[in-house]
């Protein structure tokens, strides 16, 4: 692996219980380094399931315990019940005590203004939607209207994905709601404008939580009810907010050591189904050997020559 420059953040992409897959790759790379990932990163940004472990880095977990905690509580977060089973009449299929209660015994009473007041102080950036104001909202602990924030607030409503979970405060929601389930951008915007890092000494890690192989057969598109296209209407949103932001990072931060790490799995595994346990853990040992390995994925960029800009 080719050694990490000065400064070093994390940007961590949402998908529920596939978080494992990034829980697994830190505790064999914090196994590599020697040390522990509050002392590799000194920014880590999350979307939904990436918040919680941008969250847990900062409270001082190691990639070890937080996969720990996965295994543990996956069947307790994603506990199959009748309301999981009739979500459609019961507005959302999980409650949210079950994850609540493991961060509160886990990262305890943190305020989010706790990770930079400490020292060594930490930048945890966690997004989430405010259907309220209808925007994204960039919860970081040095501003003053999100420093007082529980961090496990924050992370509630990074995690309530629409129709799994319940809106927190009624109003905020899952960070992939925008345009930032795959939150690389705001992370390079972040090192670079807020902390003042300088992208020439500063690697970006970006790490994926495993993509499912999809087979859409083109024979059914006109024959597809409203409902069917749900599935690969979400997917394409997802997918190609997913390479507008690495894009975003690989054209605008050119000096920054950028290094994007996915996996392919050979089947979809959704967001609650922790009985895929030991696969996921499989997909953890290969996203682990990529960092190791430098094998990134980057989508391809826009083919062809930058046009010159004319303006109106």
């Amino acid at each position: 692996m080719k050694p990490f420059r000065k400064n070093v953040a994390l940007a961590i992409d949402g998908g529920g219980i596939r978080g494992v897959i990034v829980t697994r790759a830190l505790a064999i790379l914090e196994k590599q380094l020697g040390k522990p990932c509050r002392d590799i990163f000194g920014l880590t940004a999350g979307t939904s399931t990436g918040s919680i472990v941008s969250a847990g880095i900062g409270a001082g977990l190691t990639g070890a315990q937080m996969t720990q905690l996965y295994q543990d509580l996956g069947n307790n977060i994603f506990k199959k019940t009748l309301r999981s089973r009739l979500w459609l009449i019961t507005k959302y299929r999980y409650p949210h005590e079950p994850l609540e209660a493991a961060l509160r015994q886990h990262i305890g009473d943190l305020k989010m203004g706790d990770f930079w007041t400490t020292k060594p102080s930490i930048d945890v950036l966690i997004t989430c939607f405010d259907l309220e104001e209808n925007r994204t909202r960039f919860i970081k602990p040095w501003k003053p209207e999100y420093a007082a924030w529980s961090a496990i607030k924050a992370v509630l409503a990074s995690s309530s994905v629409p129709t799994f979970f319940p809106a927190v405060d009624g109003r905020y929601v899952d960070g992939g709601v925008g345009s930032y389930a795959n939150p690389c951008y705001p992370t390079a915007y972040e090192l670079k404008f807020c902390l003042n890092w300088d992208p020439a000494e500063t690697t970006l890690i970006s790490l994926g939580t495993g993509v499912g192989r999809h087979k859409f057969d083109p024979q059914r598109a006109n024959s597809m009810w409203a409902w069917d296209w749900l599935g690969p209407v979400m997917g394409a949103f997802l997918k190609s907010a997913d390479d507008e932001q690495v894009h975003l990072v690989d054209t605008l931060f050119p000096e920054l050591d950028f290094r994007r790490f996915q996996v392919q799995m050979s089947e979809d595994i959704g967001m609650d189904q922790p009985e895929q346990m030991p696969r996921l853990l499989e997909y953890g040992d290969e996203m682990a050997r990529k960092i190791l390995n430098d094998e990134m994925d980057i989508p391809p960029s826009f083919k062809g020559p930058p046009l010159p800009y004319e303006g109106v």
